[in-house]
């Protein structure tokens, strides 16, 4: 897909969640998801990886140990056994019970609501290729006919590559920690509409140069509202946060 040139054709608010609600709800749940729509958000950022059974799952860690009653490597159990686990409980005896999602139940809930996603692929390490490809085939499949296609984003040039092989009308987006000399020449060679990078890497000139060039700019994770309003001023597009009950969302 070649880089939005129209200022128009960019359907996504420029407030999005982070994991679903930030840091005030079971990161990564439906219960996240529900909890941020709460504050007015219409756009949600998650993390996807894979099952042992290959199946699309919400987790941010390639380990089960810090937001779940699970141990060990995500892509050890089967859906079957994720859900089993307890994805609450870690957040606070209220969210007890509370299931590790997969991505159709997310693409059940948000399409409902007429909620916009960003898909982070984030594999669990080794797995690159084979969640980017499970991921775009499983999102095109979900979201097929949807009037705004879910934004896939990944730190894995190679996920991302392979996401594009399967599913190339599925828009997507890079996302860097650190600018290198040549973020512009990856958007290109990966075929992405956006960058999305650290705020702290972005400033009024990266985001002018971006434009120039025909990509949109997402940035996370913004929870300070002074920076957010300073980066919104200099036209960023998509603004990640956990802060969702500081930041209100505004299109």
């Amino acid at each position: 897909m070649a880089a939005i040139a129209d200022p128009r054709a960019w359907p996504y608010p420029r407030h999005i969640a982070h994991r679903g609600a930030g840091k005030l709800a079971p990161e990564n749940t439906l219960a996240a998801f529900r909890h941020g729509a709460g504050f007015g958000y219409r756009m949600f950022e998650f993390d996807v990886k894979l099952s042992a059974d290959g199946k699309p799952v919400l987790m941010h860690d390639a380990t089960l140990d810090r937001t779940t009653s699970g141990k060990g490597r995500v892509d050890a159990l089967t859906l079957g056994e994720l859900a089993q686990l307890d994805a609450g409980s870690w957040h606070g005896p209220a969210w007890a019970g509370e299931p590790v999602p997969t991505l159709a139940a997310i693409a059940r809930y948000t399409q409902a609501n007429g909620f916009l996603v960003n898909i982070e692929i984030k594999p669990v390490p080794g797995t690159e290729v084979r969640t980017g490809a499970a991921v775009a085939l499983d999102a095109a499949a979900l979201w097929a006919g949807a009037a705004v296609p879910p934004l896939l984003s990944s730190f894995s040039e190679e996920a991302l590559a392979a996401a594009a092989s399967v599913a190339p009308d599925l828009p997507r987006a890079l996302l860097l920690d650190k600018l290198p000399g040549d973020w512009l020449a990856r958007l290109h060679r990966l075929g992405c509409v956006a960058l999305d990078a650290n705020f702290r890497e972005l400033d009024e000139g990266v985001i002018a140069a971006a434009h120039a060039a025909g990509y949109r700019v997402l940035s996370y994770t913004v929870n300070d509202r002074a920076k957010a309003a300073q980066l919104l001023g200099w036209g960023l597009d998509g603004l990640i946060t956990d802060a969702v009950d500081q930041i209100a969302p505004r299109l």
